[in-house]
């Protein structure tokens, strides 16, 4: 999600009723992980509070505060894997420390459906297009990897998003990719896009890639779920 979901629009859980809706099976285990803001506990509420009304079975992983010694079991018996926003540098160093990093691919490969916002989407690409590099700035940052090519988050939402994006790609410091307008979202199945969504009626999502030597942005079709 480039932005969006129960955490920037509480009254509009319709990206959130998305990640239910692909997973197939009745009241799914939904697993939020807040790595990247420090597991906030208003973050943690807030996603509690959201998807206690939906029909799910919703739970938490905290590695600041662990709640179990197995993480590999816990993260396997979900259904659904949230990410929250925040620092994704922070995020990628300490899943790699705690071999969440791992786990989750082999949870991924196993049909576990990985979900998030901002540095919860950009997390999952090779590379991304982040705030928690430099202080102040936004610069490419080496990700996850489990989808390829780079990602772009809040593209217009925030006014320099587009603009250094577009930059980097063409000086070759992120490779070509996808971003996404708040309240759009980019729908994976295994390493290929299979659609995008948004709870927005003007919310888009967009392919952006060198062409000789001109950054190209193509819209893709976007589908309202409203």
């Amino acid at each position: 999600m480039g932005g969006g979901g129960f955490s920037m629009e509480p009254e509009n859980l319709l990206l959130d009723q998305f990640v239910l809706g692909v997973i197939g099976v009745a009241n799914p285990k939904v697993c939020f992980v807040g790595t990247a803001s420090g597991d906030a506990q208003s973050y943690v509420d807030k996603f509690y509070a959201a998807f206690r009304t939906l029909p799910c079975v919703p739970a938490d992983l905290s590695l600041f505060k662990p709640h179990t010694a197995d993480l590999r079991s816990f993260v396997l018996e979900q259904d659904v894997i949230y990410v929250g926003g925040g620092n994704t540098r922070n995020l990628l160093v300490l899943w790699r420390e705690w071999g969440l990093d791992a786990i989750l691919r082999e949870a991924w490969l196993s049909g576990v459906v990985m979900a998030g916002i901002s540095a919860g989407s950009i997390c999952w690409f090779e590379q991304g297009l982040s705030d928690s590099v430099i202080p102040g700035e936004l610069a490419p940052l080496a990700c996850a990897g489990f989808l390829p090519g780079s990602n772009c988050p809040h593209y217009d939402g925030e006014p320099d998003r587009r603009p250094v994006y577009q930059r980097c790609i063409r000086e070759g410091t992120l490779s070509a990719g996808f971003a996404a307008d708040d309240g759009a979202a980019l729908h994976w199945v295994g390493d290929k896009l299979a659609r995008a969504v948004s709870s927005r009626p003007a919310a888009r999502a967009y392919r952006v890639e060198l062409v000789g030597a001109e950054v190209v942005e193509t819209a893709l079709d976007t589908d309202w779920l409203g």
